[in-house]
């Protein structure tokens, strides 16, 4: 890592705007693209789970599932949760451009703040890993809603509201610990890594899997590797360009001119 860490930024990002310029960039977005947007990240030094440790429960389905204290405390997160006011930044932004330029094919996000379609990307090239935090989902029937008709439940008073279809347990529509990806969507990122000429991680620590394996998959079918991201990443001995920085000013020097 000595001779990565000691390369200047300029040459990296030039570098990482060549590779992007000649197309078939395949995106991965984690948690660190949005940060800029006043969505804290979960394991960083300002994490949710870091200054919270007890809210690692909230995110774990067999607590939720188990312990209405947990389900009622989650209600009242998602009600002052921060993506309802945030904005997209430029990072965001910047991938709307490539993809708008046809430099971008697929956007495979760990997020699940729906910032990415907020920005304009395609909702029909974005695939949400972990879910989407915008949907309710009954854990009985599967019944799915947009979820401010919870919420404004919530507000009126339901402290655990239930499913109005069968009076199942609620919860966002997103992965929690102890549960699966689910396939589809897992097998559109791994058809997209495979076919990628550039594979650009943004944002994410690259440390979950499965998700964090779609990095050397991209790279062993010869996608060439871009990693943007504030710290080291397991994988950045197999990048073309690492480049360490604010992602909401380095993405919008990533985008070629048109």
């Amino acid at each position: 890592m000595a001779g990565r860490e000691t390369r200047a930024v300029q040459p990296e990002i030039e570098r990482a705007r060549d590779l992007i310029s000649r197309g078939g960039v395949v995106a991965l977005t984690g948690a660190g693209i949005s940060t800029d947007s006043g969505i804290p990240d979960f394991r960083g030094p300002q994490g949710v789970w870091t200054t919270d440790p007890k809210a690692e429960r909230m995110s774990d389905i067999s607590y939720y599932l188990s312990d209405p204290d947990i389900r009622r405390r989650s209600w009242q997160n998602r009600l002052s949760a921060p993506a309802w006011t945030a904005e997209p930044n430029p990072g965001h932004r910047a991938l709307a451009d490539l993809e708008r330029l046809g430099l971008l094919t697929d956007l495979l996000t760990q997020n699940i703040d729906g910032l990415h379609q907020l920005a304009g990307s395609s909702p029909q090239i974005v695939v949400e890993l972990h879910g989407t935090m915008r949907e309710s989902i009954c854990m009985t029937c599967g019944d799915r809603r947009d979820m401010q008709l919870v919420l404004e439940r919530v507000r009126a008073g339901e402290e655990d509201p239930e499913c109005t279809e069968c009076d199942g347990i609620l919860k966002s529509a997103t992965v929690s610990f102890g549960r699966s990806l689910d396939p589809e969507d897992l097998w559109r990122a791994e058809k997209a890594a495979r076919s990628a000429d550039v594979f650009l991680a943004v944002g994410s620590s690259l440390g979950v899997y499965p998700v964090a394996a779609l990095v050397p998959v991209a790279a062993r079918d010869g996608a060439q590797i871009v990693i943007v991201n504030a710290e080291p990443t397991p994988y950045d001995e197999l990048a073309a360009a690492v480049i360490r920085g604010s992602i909401s000013e380095v993405l919008p020097q990533l985008v070629p001119p048109e």
